[in-house]
């Protein structure tokens, strides 16, 4: 293999572990943000930005455009559900109330979702094996959000039923915004179908928190931090890695990988911030880890022509 194959060969590799990371940082720049501006003000300044930067990345690369009204319609109905509906419904959800944990339990039960759904609606077959890996995942996520979900539900008593309506639609946003853009985002062009995606979402955003908030920012310079890396490293990367990865694989795997996200925010928290990971929550991730890997392990000979034959 040649030496160009071998470094496409290992960052095909490191794509899954490079989005997680990435991804699950999104909670601390939240953490830093969220405190000198509104949810639906943070996230549509937010979007707007990475919007035009790459809008105007798609011109200086000379990058395709969305065919016709019908691309440019599937774009914003993906960024809607995607962006709008999935970070404003986890962004309203803790700005409400709702623990932080319990927020990422219920949208952390977004593979599940995605892949009973994908059987139906993409067609796609799991095996016997990535389904256990799903299960699994699911009893990963729980035990490492356990000691702190028995910690907010004993000192709260009872959730606030605004904030896990919020949460609930954020998982549901989300699902289906994988599922819209597995479905139809291959054929529109990556970084200008992006640039529509966060457009729709931020002016949805816009009108959101012109309508509920005060709309006040305080130009800190945690905040100034915080914005600049949500926009460059993960809405513009991640995302777009996110996107490449669902052009590559099935709805259900790169949803699996999503598992991952709780448990490595878990430890960023205790690197940053020096929250303590209790024992039961360092197990949670390694076995979150093993679901994973099973969810996304390539199926065998005979599992291959048992979904062929069941499809």
């Amino acid at each position: 293999m040649s030496a160009s194959g071998r470094i496409r060969r290992a960052a095909t590799a490191a794509a899954p572990v490079v989005f997680v990371l990435v991804w699950s940082t999104g909670f601390v720049g939240a953490k830093y943000g969220l405190p000198y501006a509104e949810p639906f003000t943070f996230l549509a300044l937010r979007l707007g930005l990475a919007g035009m930067l790459l809008a105007a990345l798609a011109v200086t690369t000379r990058s395709g455009r969305p065919a016709g009204r019908g691309q440019y319609g599937r774009a914003a109905v993906a960024g809607l559900l995607l962006h709008a509906g999935y970070l404003g419904g986890v962004f309203s959800a803790i700005s409400l109330g709702l623990p932080a944990s319990v927020a990422a339990v219920v949208v952390s039960l977004q593979p599940v979702l995605t892949a009973a759904l994908a059987t139906r609606l993409l067609g796609e077959r799991l095996v016997a094996l990535q389904w256990l890996g799903l299960a699994v995942g699911v009893v990963g996520v729980a035990l490492v959000l356990a000691p702190g979900l028995a910690s907010a539900s004993g000192e709260s008593g009872a959730f606030p039923p605004a904030g896990v309506a919020s949460a609930l639609v954020a998982l549901l946003a989300g699902t289906a915004g994988t599922l819209w853009q597995k479905r139809h985002g291959d054929s529109i062009p990556l970084l200008s179908g992006t640039a529509v995606q966060y457009a729709a979402a931020a002016l949805v955003l816009l009108a959101a928190a012109a309508a509920t908030e005060t709309m006040a920012v305080e130009w800190t310079a945690e905040f100034v931090a915080a914005l600049a890396w949500l926009v460059v490293p993960l809405s513009l990367g991640a995302v777009l890695l996110l996107f490449v990865l669902l052009r590559r694989g099935s709805a259900a795997g790169v949803s699996s990988l999503f598992y991952l996200v709780p448990p490595a925010t878990a430890v960023e928290a205790y690197l940053l911030f020096g929250e303590e990971l209790p024992l039961l929550s360092l197990a949670g991730v390694v076995v979150t880890t093993v679901g994973v890997a099973l969810v996304l392990r390539p199926p065998g000979r005979r599992a291959r022509q048992r979904a062929t034959m069941g499809a």
